[in-house]
């Protein structure tokens, strides 16, 4: 937990670029339908990932709709 926007996202971009890992998000919890957020510097991979993540919460969605 940061203490604010800017300080959580400057962390996370710094930990994504420099550690040997795939990173994913951020992710938005607690909306009625899933929705994330890319930044305007994202990779094609960052999009791919952010795009799979949300395919997956979209299909959670509907299983529990059912």
């Amino acid at each position: 937990v940061f203490p604010d926007l800017n300080t959580g996202n400057t962390t996370y971009k710094a930990v994504q670029r420099s550690a040997d890992l795939i990173s994913i998000g951020p992710m938005l919890q607690g909306m009625r339908k899933p929705v994330n957020d890319l930044s305007r510097g994202a990779l094609v991979d960052d999009i791919v990932y952010t795009i799979a993540l949300t395919a997956i919460q979209a299909k959670q969605v509907e299983s529990l709709e059912n």
